[in-house]
C-alpha cells in the first residue's frame, strides 16, 4: 500500500518527533496503586506516605535516560474508577497517583522529566467515560433536562425514571459509557481538556480507542489544539484498517502500527520471515504519508518474552523495531525481559501491567540487565542514525529462517544492512564495499569485486554500516 508523498501529508509532525523514542509506562500498575478507588478517600487510595504517587516514577527517570529514550508515554493519570480507562475527571490527577496535595506529584514528574530532556505524552481516553463522570451522572439524574444529556447516545425511548435510561457503551462494557462525538459540546470539551494539559507543559497525546471515534470528530478537535500548541505530538490507537487514510482523515500525526507488531513476533516465533517481509512492504507505504508509532510490546498485549518463547530470538524483534521507520516505543519491563500473558477476562490485563516493585533500579534482579544493555545498544544505534525515522526497507535475501534487508534514508545516501538468522547454522551474505559492524555479531572477510562476505552465527543477528 502506498500513500501520498511526504509534502502532501495532512499534517506535519513536530520536529522533535524525528528523534523520539518513548518509554511507555502504565502508572497505576507501575506504582502498585489499588485496583479500584471504591469507597476509599483520596488519602487512603494513595497511602498516607504517597506510596503509589507519581513521585515513585521520578526515581526511575535516570534509568530511562540511561536506557536512551527521549520521552515518557504515560498511561492514564486522570481520576478514574478502576483501570484508568474509565475517566471520571479529566482535570484532576487520579487520587491514587497524586502526592500529599492533589496534583503535586504530576507537576514534580513533569518538571523532573523535562529537566532531563524527556518529553511527556499523556493518554487521552475520549471515546468513553466512567459512569461517575459528572455530566453522565447529571444525565441519569435529570434525563433530557440535563444540559449534558446529548453528550451520550441514549438507547430507546426515555423511561419514566431517568436513572433507568440506557446508553451506548464501549465494546459491551457497561461501565464505559460512549460519548456522542456528533455533539458540538463534546468537541469543545475534548479540545479544552487537551489544551489544558498542553498548557500545563505536556508534549503530546496518545488517543485511546481512536479507531472507535469518527474521523470527523478528530478533524474538528485537532486543528483547534494545534492552533495553540503546534509542537504537540498527537497519535491515535488504531488496530485495523487503512492506516494512511485514518491518519489523514483524522488529522493525526501518527497511528499505532499493530500490523508490524504482529508480524515481528509471529514471524520470528514461527520462523516465517515472509510474513515480516510483507508487513515491511506495507510499512514502507505507510511511511509515505506518516511515521507510524512502532512497538513490540504495550499495555494491551502479551509481553515479548512470552510471545517469543525462544530467548535466543527475542533480540531479533528489537533489532527490527530499532532499524525500521517510525517512532519506536519500549514498554516498561520489556527492557528487563519480563514475561507475562494477557488473559481475556476481567482483570486479565493485570499481569502485563505490573508494579515495578524494587525501590529503585539498583534493586532490580541481575537477570534482566543483559536485556537492558541490549536495548541500550540498539537505542544508541537508532539515535546515532535519526534518519531511520523515515527510512524505507528493501529485501536483500529472504528465506523462512534468514532475512537480510537494507534500510535507507529517503533523499540521502545513508543506509544500514540488517541480517537476522533463526537457523541452526551460520548464514552468509555478500555486501558491497567494506562494511563495519554497527551492532550485533558477524565475521567479515573480503569477497570478489571489492565486496565483503558477512557471516552471522546460528541464531544471531547483525547490523552493518556499509559506509
Amino acid at each position: 500500500m502506498t500513500g501520498e508523498s511526504a509534502d502532501e501529508r495532512a499534517v506535519a509532525e513536530p520536529d522533535w518527533v524525528t528523534h523520539a523514542i518513548l518509554w511507555q509506562v502504565y502508572p497505576l500498575g507501575f506504582t502498585g496503586a489499588p485496583i479500584s478507588v471504591g469507597a476509599q478517600d483520596a488519602a487512603a487510595a494513595r497511602g498516607a506516605d504517597g506510596t503509589h504517587s507519581l513521585d515513585r516514577l521520578v526515581g526511575w527517570l535516570d534509568y530511562a535516560v540511561e536506557l536512551g529514550v527521549s520521552g515518557l508515554l504515560l498511561g492514564p493519570v486522570f481520576s478514574s474508577e478502576t483501570h484508568g480507562y474509565d475517566t471520571v475527571d479529566y482535570f484532576r490527577i487520579d487520587p491514587r497517583l497524586a502526592g500529599t496535595t492533589t496534583g503535586d506529584s504530576f507537576e514534580v514528574l513533569l518538571h523532573e522529566a523535562h529537566a532531563r530532556g524527556l518529553r511527556v505524552v499523556l493518554d487521552g481516553v475520549f471515546n468513553h467515560v466512567g459512569r461517575s463522570f459528572q455530566p453522565f451522572r447529571r444525565a441519569l439524574a435529570e434525563g433530557q433536562a440535563a444540559p449534558e444529556f446529548g453528550w451520550f447516545r441514549a438507547i430507546g425511548d426515555p423511561p419514566a425514571d431517568p436513572s433507568h435510561q440506557q446508553f451506548e457503551n464501549f465494546e459491551g462494557h457497561d461501565a464505559l459509557v460512549r460519548l456522542n462525538h456528533d455533539e458540538p459540546a463534546v468537541v469543545d470539551f475534548v479540545t479544552e481538556v487537551m489544551n489544558h494539559w498542553l498548557a500545563r507543559g505536556v508534549d503530546g497525546w496518545r488517543l485511546d480507542a481512536a479507531y472507535a471515534v469518527p474521523a470527523a470528530f478528530w478533524a474538528r478537535v485537532l486543528p483547534r489544539v494545534r492552533a495553540e500548541h503546534p509542537q504537540a505530538f498527537v497519535f491515535g490507537e488504531v488496530i485495523h484498517g487503512d492506516y494512511s487514510a485514518i491518519a489523514r482523515e483524522s488529522a493525526f500525526d501518527s497511528v499505532t502500527q499493530y500490523e508490524l507488531w504482529k508480524a515481528i513476533w509471529s514471524s520470528i516465533s514461527d520462523a516465517n520471515f515472509w510474513e515480516l517481509s510483507a508487513a515491511l512492504e506495507r510499512h514502507n507505504g505507510f511511511l509515505e504519508s506518516f511515521g507510524p508509532v512502532t512497538f513490540v510490546g504495550n499495555h494491551d498485549v502479551n509481553r515479548l518474552a512470552t510471545s517469543i518463547a525462544d530467548d535466543r530470538h527475542r533480540a531479533h524483534a528489537l533489532v527490527v523495531l530499532m532499524t525500521v521507520g517510525g517512532t519506536p516505543t519500549v514498554y516498561y519491563g520489556d527492557e528487563q525481559g519480563l514475561a507475562a500473558a494477557k488473559e481475556e477476562r476481567e482483570g486479565g490485563d493485570d499481569a502485563i501491567r505490573p508494579e515495578f516493585s524494587p525501590a529503585g533500579p539498583n534493586a532490580l534482579p541481575p537477570g534482566g540487565w543483559p536485556v537492558y544493555h541490549l536495548h541500550q545498544e540498539l537505542i544508541g544505534l537508532r539515535r546515532r542514525h535519526p534518519w531511520l525515522h523515515s527510512a524505507r526497507t528493501t529485501n536483500i535475501t529472504l528465506t523462512n529462517e534468514f532475512f537480510a534487508y537494507e534500510v535507507a534514508a529517503t533523499g540521502g545516501s545513508e543506509r544500514l544492512v540488517v541480517m537476522l538468522n533463526l537457523g541452526d547454522a551460520a548464514s552468509t551474505q555478500t555486501v558491497g564495499g567494506g562494511p563495519s559492524v554497527a551492532a550485533g555479531e558477524a565475521s567479515l572477510t573480503p569477497a570478489d569485486g571489492g565486496a565483503t562476505s558477512a557471516t552471522v552465527p546460528a541464531h544471531g543477528w547483525v547490523v552493518l554500516d556499509p559506509a
